[in-house]
């Protein structure tokens, strides 16, 4: 099973399965004397993990991660960084009856068809579990980025439901994320609703950087705005990618879509412009749903969980695209 690593000069490399004794990361091309302590993971595994509230999964997870290498005396050395984190709640027989029954929207049929076998428990590498790495990864990648970067994500859309308002403040204070504080409460009422009904929905995230560095990509093919979807579409709940205006630019004039660069997302030519980047993922419902919902532990909404690992897969871009700069001596 190829394709577990992601990155050009900082590169992840994710190990693990959702049922298996653990799951993480190996970090290639960490700078060398960046302080990083076990504690620094803590507050963004805590915002992806399980069990948050009631509209979350109730898989019960610690989530305490152990630096296995690279480390010493609290500062990185140089060498890879390999991180780990056990699995503790895992309860493979809630998932035995799906071992000949492969379950509809997942990744279940697809695995098996390729590789000859598939993980039943809870799907194995295709579980929104292996995003931990990602969540690790981006960490570290935050390290490098300047202190006055700040990568910040929110429920645009939930159902039907669209947040008019971006509050930051608002963000952590819901078990959405909305920002919104006029559209938090419905949100959360609609996925319990769901929820009851074995249901599910999915919505869209916007991910808004403030600060960033600015020259950042290339102009052919390591545009900025393809490695970020990238790296956005590679989270397995993500179905859809656009920056700037996205797909409105489709129905704009000219006139129009050049008089406001915030239409252009941050990004110019491929290239950062020093500007706020903003783009938009859609996330998809749930696939297990009704009985399956029943039976398992499974998000109503997974919107508010990925939230921090779209958050993280940015900053590991943008990580990855200074570090670049730097090797070509670029400003």
């Amino acid at each position: 099973m190829a394709s577990n690593s992601f990155g050009e000069i900082l590169r992840m490399t994710s190990f693990g399965e959702s049922h298996g004794f653990g799951v993480g990361v190996v970090l290639d091309g960490v700078p060398a004397r960046l302080e990083l302590a076990v504690e620094d993971f803590l507050p963004a595994l805590a915002r992806r993990r399980p069990g948050q509230s009631e509209i979350s999964s109730a898989r019960r997870e610690e989530d305490r991660p152990e630096i296995i290498a690279g480390v010493f005396e609290g500062r990185t050395t140089g060498a890879p960084v390999a991180i780990l984190v056990a699995n503790h709640d895992q309860r493979s027989a809630d998932y035995e009856h799906l071992r000949d029954a492969p379950r509809p929207g997942h990744a279940d049929q697809t695995q098996a068809a390729k590789y000859g076998h598939r993980d039943h428990r809870g799907g194995g590498r295709s579980s929104g579990r292996e995003t931990i790495a990602r969540v690790l990864a981006g960490v570290v990648a935050g390290k490098i980025l300047p202190p006055a970067t700040r990568i910040m994500g929110h429920a645009l859309i939930v159902g039907q439901l669209e947040a008019r308002r971006f509050d930051p403040a608002e963000i952590e204070r819901n078990p959405m994320r909305c920002a919104d504080p006029d559209l938090a409460g419905p949100m959360v009422e609609l996925v319990r609703s769901l929820k009851e009904e074995g249901d599910s929905i999915g919505g869209v995230i916007e991910i808004v950087v403030e600060n960033p560095p600015a020259n950042l990509g290339d102009p052919t093919f390591g545009k900025l705005k393809a490695r970020l979807a990238d790296a956005v579409l590679s989270v397995g709940a993500v179905t859809g990618f656009a920056y700037g205006a996205g797909f409105e630019t489709a129905t704009m004039r000219g006139s129009r879509y050049v008089a406001d660069s915030s239409h252009f997302g941050g990004i110019l030519g491929g290239i950062s412009t020093g500007e706020t980047i903003r783009f938009r993922a859609a996330i998809k419902p749930t696939s297990s749903i009704g009985d399956l919902a029943r039976k398992g532990r499974h998000d109503p909404c997974i919107v508010p969980r990925v939230i921090p690992v779209l958050e993280a897969m940015t900053g590991f871009v943008l990580a990855d695209c200074l570090l670049m700069q730097r090797a070509l001596g670029q400003p």
